[in-house]
């Protein structure tokens, strides 16, 4: 069974082919600078170097369409003919509360993501526009979408609602949804696995630290709490977003200099985080090298995010009643030891001992807490293309 897994954003798409009786990638690329000049795709076949070509790319329907030719591709291709091509499985960023798990794609489907669009107006109207541009391109062949925020739909109503009038809740949806979900679905089963113990008697924090970044609650396999909001702009430090704050800077700071709330929205999305305190990068490496040389306000930075990391951990024990384990992923998280480091630094009172050793590892699978300590600390890359894939799979009939 071969599964083509699509990740479309507003002027890229990543992609990804699957041979799901192995579950071995045949095949990834990345569609990029859809709509603008310099768009190209750049294909890798298993075992073959990259192969980009530079062409005008105007829409995602074109983007599809080489990503298809692509695949074909005698030379570097992974499939003989689109027969051999079992589904499609979208990565959906917004589901609202309409579906708690993925789903095969219809009409209705198709209306519920388009009524979602006012809820992630940056990241599903790419995700329609991938959908639909499969469609067109190979009508015949299933899809399945996967959503962001289906894990966290678990989440109990004293953890969702916030203390704004009810109203707004009925009329407009607004509640905490959360993001990553797939994200935070594969490390926590994974790392059941690893510890070799039923998922359903863990309490678990999962902790998805890249240039976006969300905390979760994991209880008996189940999403009770994260830090992400109604959009992603919640939660701990980020690349360029701000994470948590007092929600009248927003009225203070347009008042103040004389920017519109789109404006001032902007700002704590694309100049706030990281790259804010620091005033140097949005990308940690930089702020990491920056800190090394003494530069006080990349330290700052990486105080400020490890202390929120922190205080998430902590407050999600209070929240799940006990803590089994603590799990790093995404860019952040598999690759910077300083950070797992001055996350768990102090939280020995909770059972957690971090190995300093063990600790200094990039990108791979591993138990970095000590053999005494009480709370199992694990980095666990994520593999969210692959949950796509498994979830494309279960709601797929076989050839």
């Amino acid at each position: 069974m071969k599964i083509l897994v699509i990740n479309c954003g507003s002027s890229s798409l990543k992609y990804q082919l699957f041979d799901m009786d192995r579950e071995q990638v045949l095949a990834k690329g990345l569609v990029e600078r859809i709509g603008i000049e310099g768009s190209r795709i750049k294909h890798t076949k298993t075992g073959q170097d990259a192969v980009v070509t530079e062409t005008a790319i105007p829409d995602h329907k074109e983007g599809i369409r080489l990503v298809i030719e692509a695949l074909l591709d005698k030379s570097h291709g992974a499939l003989s003919s689109l027969g051999e091509l079992t589904a499609v499985g979208h990565r959906v960023v917004h589901a609202g509360e309409k579906f708690a798990a993925s789903v095969r794609i219809d009409a209705k489907v198709m209306a519920a993501l388009k009524e979602c669009v006012p809820l992630a107006p940056l990241h599903n109207p790419a995700n329609i526009m991938g959908i639909e541009a499969v469609t067109e391109a190979l009508p015949n062949v299933p899809q399945v979408g996967v959503f962001d925020t289906a894990f966290h739909q678990t989440m109990p109503e004293s953890a969702f609602i916030y203390g704004v009038p009810y109203g707004y809740y009925e009329k407009y949806g607004v509640r905490r949804y959360g993001f990553h979900g797939t994200s935070h679905y594969y490390v926590s089963k994974r790392a059941a696995e690893i510890l070799g113990r039923p998922i359903e008697k863990l309490k678990i924090v999962t902790c998805h630290l890249g240039n976006g970044s969300s905390v979760t609650a994991v209880r008996e396999g189940k999403s009770v709490d994260t830090s992400m909001g109604f959009t992603p702009l919640a939660g701990v430090l980020m690349g360029t977003r701000c994470g948590d704050i007092d929600p009248a800077l927003v009225a203070f700071i347009a008042e103040t200099e004389k920017l519109s709330v789109k404006e001032v929205d902007s700002m704590l999305n694309k100049k706030g985080g990281i790259l804010g305190i620091s005033g140097v990068s949005s990308d940690l490496r930089d702020i990491e090298e920056a800190a090394k040389r003494g530069e006080p306000r990349s330290k700052l930075a990486l105080q400020v995010l490890s202390y929120g990391i922190k205080k998430y951990i902590g407050a999600y024990a209070a929240a799940m009643g006990g803590l089994d384990a603590v799990v790093f992923t995404a860019g952040v998280g598999e690759n910077s030891s300083t950070v797992r480091a001055m996350t768990c630094e102090g939280l020995e009172f909770l059972g957690i001992e971090l190995d300093r050793s063990k600790n200094d590892i990039r990108g791979k699978e591993a138990v970095i807490s000590t053999d005494t300590s009480k709370v199992k600390i694990l980095v666990v890359p994520t593999d969210e293309e692959l949950v796509i894939a498994r979830d494309t799979k279960r709601l797929t009939p076989g050839p």
